[in-house]
């Protein structure tokens, strides 16, 4: 099986077609790599107490790895895991001992999910991170030349009870000897930020010395970004709150005395020095009203961003428009805590086509496929009634076919759903690309209805056009299943950046209601106007700083900084106590969507 090029001893150009040559290979031959992955997996872990309990030990053919494993979500390994947790080392799912625990960011309920890993798997997921910069140089080239302004960020890990560390997949990536070794020559490895800011765990001090040391090194930045879009809006909300310290610490060559980690500050002062005219540039651009394009303005040869903008992130996209002057958005890899995935052979693509090819060498990879419509529709297929003999292989999956990605990993998850729902996009040689479509389990309900993400999102857009014409925009959002009325019905919590002078009138925030339930599917539109069973949907608008406060307590609660994205939809009851003490208006949709009766509808009765 071929190697990821890993070797800093040969030249740039060498190790870039190293690269661009493995991913042809692993493309070219990706079912029987995907049956050498498989035949791997259940080789070594033949003896695990999970496969013996299957019957599948010694077995390492297909049919009977599908016959005999049924597919899982958590709740069905929850009790192998808190096992392994308490202090089981018998080979439970995995014959290699269990290194630590990766934690999903859990942002929507509360709940955290313990994902098993393996020391080898730490070389796994470097192995994908060495291909991105050479894919990336096709498109831009000369990135050798600069460095990145990436706004990274660690949580302190947290313990089972037999000891085991458990802790964000890219904590884990940032504290490995990967991240922190990484080679002095390897030009795609130089950032502006120092490690040590990086693995700061105040996430102030973080935040302030990253962006300090990216400002302090401005002319040599050419790429910037961070892992998720909304953490980078962040970084520029900070800024705008912060410039005039920064802008103080660059003019005298001193660091604010805030910064009380020791190693911080040890390594900003070996970049920060006294630099008047730097600080006085500084100052005039973030002094001015208007924002628009500050990232080019202080980083001038910026090339592109480089953040997460698929899926729920797709809403901070006209925020980095504005502030990047549209610098291409670049979404460059598939990861999760489960298992690294694949990466983005296309990077300087429309985020709404960004697509991903999956490596083969990675994990098995199944797909199971999901009957689920964008919009208004007259069929919701139950998702439950599925045949898991339709699981398809990777090579088998059918171009614009959806489906829930299901992985079996080294490290001992087998036939696990992810959870993410994934459209085929095109193929590379054999290997599928796929657009990221959504989170499966984010969803509004209150009687027989189902609104997915995609769906919310497609409705939000179509109802912020309103607010156009009064230079207002929805800096963010999120909704909330209100079953405390009679009947139940959405509430969308709306946070408005208002640019205009002119105020935004009761009647338009009705008309975005009225939009939005307008777009929403059939049976949401059935439920309110023929079965009564949905009351009018609510807009309720929010304090500014309100979403920065969600996230300030989902970090309270162990989430982490780096992978926090805005839940889409809330649970939690704090979260939403949280919102609606924030509430400084609330709108109701005036009348009940249109609904054609007679339409045939197949709903969910289970």
């Amino acid at each position: 099986m071929p190697e990821a090029p890993l070797d800093s001893t040969i030249s740039l150009s060498e190790l870039n077609k190293k690269a661009l040559q493995f991913i042809e290979d692993v493309t070219s031959n990706a079912d029987q790599l995907q049956h050498k992955v498989l035949t791997q997996i259940l080789s070594r872990n033949a003896n695990v107490e999970y496969l013996l309990r299957h019957g599948l030990s010694g077995r390492t053919d297909r049919h009977t790895f599908k016959q005999l494993l049924p597919l899982v979500s958590y709740d069905h390994i929850q009790s192998d895991i808190n096992r392994i947790a308490n202090g089981d080392t018998s080979p439970i799912l995995c014959s290699q001992p269990i290194s630590e625990f990766l934690t999903s960011s859990g942002t929507s309920g509360g709940e955290r999910k313990l994902m098993p890993t393996i020391e080898e798997e730490g070389e796994r997921r470097s192995s994908l991170y060495s291909l991105l910069m050479p894919v990336m140089s096709q498109f831009v080239p000369g990135l050798e030349k600069g460095k990145g302004m990436y706004l990274y960020f660690i949580k302190s890990e947290a313990k089972t009870p037999s000891g085991l560390l458990a802790r964000p997949v890219l904590t884990s990536y940032y504290k490995s000897s990967h991240f922190k070794n990484r080679s002095p020559t390897d030009p795609y490895a130089n950032y502006t930020s120092p490690i040590e800011t990086i693995l700061c765990p105040d996430s102030y001090q973080s935040m302030y010395s990253q962006l300090l040391c990216g400002l302090c090194q401005n002319d040599v930045v050419l790429r910037v970004g961070a892992v998720f879009a909304s953490g980078f809006i962040r970084g520029i909300r900070f800024l705008e709150k912060h410039w005039a310290l920064l802008c103080n610490d660059i003019r005298t060559g001193t660091l604010n005395p805030q910064i009380t980690d020791t190693s911080v500050r040890d390594s900003v002062m070996k970049i920060l020095k006294p630099d008047p005219i730097l600080a006085g540039f500084i100052e005039s651009e973030c002094r001015k009203n208007c924002w628009q394009g500050i990232i080019t303005r202080l980083w001038p040869n910026t090339k592109y961003v480089d953040v997460i903008v698929t899926g729920t992130m797709s809403q901070y996209i006209p925020t980095l428009d504005y502030y990047s002057n549209g610098l291409p958005l670049v979404c460059t890899m598939y990861a999760s805590s489960e298992c690294y995935f694949g990466l983005n052979l296309d990077p300087l693509c429309k985020p709404s086509e960004v697509s991903y090819t999956l490596i083969p060498t990675m994990a098995y990879f199944e797909f199971l496929p999901v009957n689920r419509t964008n919009g208004p529709t007259d069929s919701i297929p139950d998702p439950t009634s599925r045949d898991e003999q339709e699981v398809v292989d990777l090579v088998d999956v059918k171009l614009g076919q959806e489906y829930e990605l299901v992985v079996t990993t080294f490290a001992g998850l087998y036939r696990y759903k992810v959870g993410d729902v994934l459209r085929v996009a095109g193929f590379k040689n054999k290997a599928p690309q796929f657009n990221f479509v959504c989170r499966k389990n984010v969803v509004l309900s209150i009687d027989s209805d189902k609104t997915d993400e995609v769906e919310l999102q497609h409705a939000m857009k179509n109802a912020v056009t309103h607010l156009a014409p009064f230079d207002a925009a929805v800096a963010e959002y999120t909704s909330y299943a209100d079953t405390n009325t009679i009947p139940g019905h959405y509430v969308l919590y709306w946070e408005i950046n208002l640019n205009g002078l002119t105020p935004i009138p009761a009647s338009v925030y009705e008309d975005c209601c009225q939009t939005i339930e307008e777009s929403l599917n059939s049976v949401y539109r059935q439920g309110r106007v023929s079965d009564k069973s949905i009351g009018p949907l609510e807009i309720k608008i929010v304090e500014q700083g309100t979403f920065d406060k969600i996230m300030d307590y989902a970090i309270s609660l162990g989430a982490s900084i780096n992978q926090y994205k805005t839940p889409r939809c809330v649970k939690f009851a704090p979260v939403v106590e949280l919102l609606n003490s924030r509430v400084v208006a609330s709108y109701f949709s005036p009348k009940g969507p249109k609904w054609v009766p007679g339409h045939k509808l197949w709903i969910n009765q289970n």
